[in-house]
């Protein structure tokens, strides 16, 4: 599940990385880096390579988008859009990042 959440961001984020930098208040260009990021880590998470890596740079751009929400936007925990789901995905990357990827990874 993680993998096909951050997958299909990363994936909105580089298709329309113009709109979505507007949406998001980044440049274009921070806005393709983090939907790279994004898109990678997912597949990192999905065929168990660097997995723990990967999660770890999923769980510092939830972080950074926690941020946005509470300082920046002043968005409520459950507002809609609020960051309980961020914080939801940060604790998901954290199983990941603690149980070293689970069984089926393919390099620590």
């Amino acid at each position: 599940m993680v993998a096909l959440v951050f997958g299909a961001s990363g994936w909105k984020h580089l298709r329309n990385s113009a709109a979505r930098s507007k949406d998001i208040g980044m440049s274009k260009g921070f806005t393709i880096f983090l939907g790279a990021a994004e898109f990678l880590g997912s597949l990192g998470v999905a065929f168990g390579v660097l997995t723990q890596l990967a999660a770890f740079g999923l769980i510092l751009i939830m972080l950074g988008a926690i941020q946005k929400k509470v300082f920046v936007w002043h968005i409520a925990f459950w507002a809609n859009n609020g960051w309980n789901y961020d914080l939801m995905l940060v604790v998901m990357n954290l199983v990941i990042v603690f149980t070293a990827g689970g069984r089926y990874v393919l390099l620590h």
